[in-house]
């Protein structure tokens, strides 16, 4: 009796685990998420960067507008090469960082103890591509927090299209997956995202996005 009583009770366990149909589903599942999610993933980040950095430039202007205004000093905005180390100076391209500092002689080159730098920013991220006019390396304000224009014969800094390999193309809420960041003479900056106005920009620059 006892013996009878084991072994219905061995007959009668449950198998844990997954059957093949079972793991063939699960596989499918996870095949189709990814497929829709990781797209979306990679675009996500791509405007992460491309917002961070048309709002990082656009964040030193204010910065460097603002603290003319309030110092009644030259203060220069300038790419640099070697913006994170103790003595910057202005030297290479945008996407290698910048610098905002006080321009005591005013010759938009940050040299001395009392042009104290302002602001120091990295290179821009991996992925981004600047498409900058005239190769300008450089804007100015004045006391007055208005612009200087170009200085001797350096050219300012009037506009620079930011884009990645996705170019001039629509992307979320109908905006342009690229952005151009214009600073006017005055010394106002904005960032506009219309897909026609960066076409604009790139054709008076004859240049392409990427």
């Amino acid at each position: 009796m006892t013996h009878s009583f084991i072994v219905a009770c061995m007959n009668n366990t449950n198998q844990g685990g997954f059957t093949l149909y079972e793991l063939l589903v699960t596989v499918a599942i996870v095949g189709i998420v990814l497929a829709f999610g990781v797209p979306n993933m990679r675009q996500y980040n791509q405007n992460s960067k491309m917002t961070s950095t048309a709002n990082d430039l656009h964040a030193a202007f204010h910065l460097a507008r603002s603290e003319a205004t309030r110092a009644k000093s030259n203060i220069t905005l300038c790419a640099s090469s070697d913006s994170m180390t103790a003595n910057p100076t202005c030297t290479g391209t945008w996407d290698q960082g910048y610098i905002v500092f006080v321009d005591s002689d005013g010759d938009i080159q940050r040299a001395g103890a009392t042009e104290t730098v302002l602001r120091a920013q990295a290179a821009i991220a991996d992925g981004v591509t600047l498409k900058v006019e005239d190769n300008a390396n450089f804007f100015g304000f004045a006391a007055t927090g208005l612009g200087r224009g170009d200085v001797g014969a350096n050219t300012a800094l009037t506009r620079i299209v930011m884009c990645d390999d996705r170019g001039n193309i629509t992307a979320a809420g109908g905006n342009s997956a690229a952005r151009v960041f214009v600073a006017t003479p005055l010394g106002r900056a904005t960032i506009q995202r219309d897909i026609a106005l960066i076409q604009d920009v790139l054709d008076d620059l004859g240049e392409t996005c990427p």
